[in-house]
């Protein structure tokens, strides 16, 4: 009897009813995936430091700031947007910002198989947005709620329009999309203009010139009015400079940085072009489907933008997974069908895919049993620590754990510190309306006039990059002199300055 329902349940899962499936369905089981695996890092301080920032931005906006005017991160305005919404409606909330982000997944994953679903089969369509909430959600630094979620979000909305509609008017819905995607991430713009540059080769190439130019012009004006409505703001508080500067020229300075170059992506594009091609030139992939003609030039045009960042971090495939897994998926249908036998291999290895999960599960419930709290890291630790003990918090600098000032309610020290890595970065500072040029003379100011009663490191790590010799031997020999280690919080270091 025990094998009969094996064997039932295998042949039902993973293998279900596809022609069956309806949109909320889908919905439903890819909101429930992304769930389950993201759930238990909604108690985690933070996965990857940039989301604190843009809570503390969005933090910053909540409180009637506009981005760039108190407090200063490079990325646009629609990202902070997101989280200054969830904070205004919410208040202090990690868990409404981490489900929020789960939510955001799973239509990103939705939107992925609808459009898949026009190109291919429904069971290849549920797959690729299975593994597509899988991708955005695991390896790596993926389970906060990052700028690529956001952005690839509105983007592949828009993708969808433009697979479902063909008029002017949708045409303006997705112009506006776009610009929603370009305002959260500004590398965007490189798969826009691809997108642009195959509708005009399309428009000529099939004679339809003047249909496609009218399209485009709609587009184009929905792009620029989300822009312009991202600049009405600070339009009418004068302030027009800082939102170009922050917004167009500094991301331009940023990829020109010393730490960037075109040449370490180069294997990355290697190996993703050396996919797409093969799989045309065996006619895995047909090359003559407009659908996929589309999504090859967006993927391109993701990868250029790679190109001109100079980096490919674990986070910016976000932007590339929705597009490169249809390809991939009807690629893989092409295969021979699987044995039967192999099923229950399958059943396994589709378990153990979200095995970061299942990590991060045990360690909330032995957090929970050892500190009675599912919250865990240093960012709640540190600042439990220096309340409970009564420590200074208003004048205060996190070179770690930087989500402590909104755990806190208190601000960085200055506005180039935001984000503490961007002490290092002065190429950024002409941006920021920085009165210090150089990255030690903001450090300077910040440790000698500014002077924090409290300062938190990081056990066992430098606290600027290990290639800024200048920066970690000048701090270093500032600490010693002037501050005392209080406290060591599980690898928070705790400095109290001995004035």
């Amino acid at each position: 009897m025990g094998k009969t329902i094996q064997r039932n349940v295998l042949k039902k899962f993973p293998f279900p009813n596809y022609k069956n499936l309806d949109w909320k369905t889908v919905f439903l089981i890819l909101f429930v995936v992304a769930l389950i695996i993201r759930f238990p890092f909604f108690f985690r301080d933070y996965v990857d430091r940039d989301e604190s920032t843009f809570i503390i931005m969005g933090q910053s906006w909540a409180n009637g700031f506009l981005p760039y005017t108190q407090l200063w991160d490079l990325k646009p305005p629609v990202t902070f947007l997101f989280f200054a919404i969830i904070i205004k409606i919410f208040g202090k909330s990690f868990i409404a910002i981490r489900f929020f982000g789960s939510l955001l997944v799973a239509l990103t994953s939705m939107f992925t198989y609808s459009i898949a679903s026009k190109i291919s089969s429904k069971k290849i369509a549920f797959w690729v947005a299975l593994f597509c909430v899988c991708f955005q959600s695991l390896f790596g630094s993926l389970q906060g709620v990052m700028s690529e979620h956001i952005c690839t979000f509105f983007f592949v909305a828009g993708l969808f329009i433009l697979f479902l509609k063909d008029d002017s008017k949708w045409y303006f819905t997705t112009g506006l999309l776009f610009g929603l995607s370009v305002m959260t991430k500004l590398n965007m713009v490189y798969p826009v203009l691809s997108l642009g540059i195959y509708f005009l080769w399309e428009g000529f190439y099939k004679k339809q010139l003047r249909t496609t130019l009218k399209n485009l012009v709609f587009m184009g004006i929905g792009f620029v009015f989300t822009i312009a409505l991202t600049a009405l703001p600070y339009y009418l508080q004068g302030n027009l400079q800082i939102w170009w500067a922050s917004i167009f020229e500094a991301p331009l300075a940023y990829s020109e940085g010393k730490f960037h170059s075109p040449l370490k992506t180069l294997p990355f594009l290697v190996i993703i072009l050396g996919l797409l091609v093969t799989g045309f030139r065996l006619k895995i992939i047909d090359w003559k489907s407009r659908p996929l003609q589309i999504l090859t030039v967006i993927i391109l045009g993701v990868l250029i933008s790679f190109m001109q960042t100079g980096k490919v971090n674990g986070h910016y495939l976000i932007q590339l997974y929705p597009f490169i897994l249809i390809p991939i998926g009807i690629a893989i249908s092409k295969l021979p069908e699987l044995s039967k036998k192999y099923r229950p291999i399958v059943v396994i290895l589709l378990f153990l895919i979200p095995m970061e999960s299942y990590l991060e599960y045990a360690n909330i419930i032995s957090n929970k049993l050892e500190k009675g709290t599912f919250f865990n890291g240093e960012g709640f630790t540190v600042p439990q620590y220096i309340l409970e003990n009564h420590l200074e918090t208003k004048n205060i600098f996190f070179t770690e754990y930087h989500i402590g000032y909104w755990v806190l309610g208190v601000s960085p020290p200055t506005k180039v510190a935001t984000h503490p890595s961007n002490i290092t970065r002065e190429e950024l500072f002409p941006y920021m309306q920085n009165p210090r040029e150089t990255g030690l003379e903001e450090l300077h100011y910040i440790m000698e006039i500014v002077k924090p009663k409290i300062l938190v490191a990081r056990e066992g790590k430098e606290i600027f990059d290990k290639k800024l010799l200048d920066f970690n031997a000048y701090i270093d020999n500032y600490l010693k002199d002037n501050y005392t280690l209080i406290a060591t919080v599980d690898r928070g270091l705790i400095y109290q300055r001995l004035e």
